[in-house]
């Protein structure tokens, strides 16, 4: 991660994507249980790209660390890294980073015939219905979360 993008009014901080040449991270061939580890397994490696697996369109794709706790329910917690994908259509149900008058906010996705709500996925929070006065821009597509465990 580099170029911080500093966006004003905004509860996002929003960052693009290092020039880096990936060296690749091992990773076992093997899937890791969450029970008892078989001692018969071996262990196999190849190495893995983060940036391979994480960004599909490099030009199109932004981070962005989340500021506050509306989406608690789908697993965005406040300081975690959103992978988002501008060049990825907006579509019922999806998680969006929006820019509504004047602001950004992330919330999933209810498109209606006549209506587009931004849901929070948290019940301390009301969803927001966009009237036809407001100012939106579903400005890219939640692909990844990334979060300190």
């Amino acid at each position: 991660m580099s170029s911080k993008k500093p966006l004003e009014n905004s509860s996002l901080t929003f960052f693009t994507p290092d020039e880096t040449e990936s060296l690749g991270i091992p990773i076992s061939n093997n899937t890791v249980s969450a029970g008892f580890p078989s001692p018969a397994e071996d262990f196999k490696e190849k190495r893995i790209s983060l940036d391979n697996t994480l960004i599909k369109n490099k030009e199109a794709t932004f981070y962005a660390r989340v500021s506050g706790k509306s989406m608690i329910g789908a697993g965005l917690d406040d300081g975690d890294l959103l992978v988002i994908d501008r060049s990825l259509e907006a579509e019922n149900g999806k998680i969006a980073v929006c820019f509504l008058d004047g602001e950004f906010t992330v919330k999933r996705l209810q498109i209606e015939k006549d209506a587009i709500i931004l849901l929070p996925e948290n019940e301390k929070y009301k969803p927001i219905k966009v009237s036809k006065e407001s100012d939106l821009l579903i400005w890219g597509i939640v692909t990844y979360v990334i979060k300190e465990v």
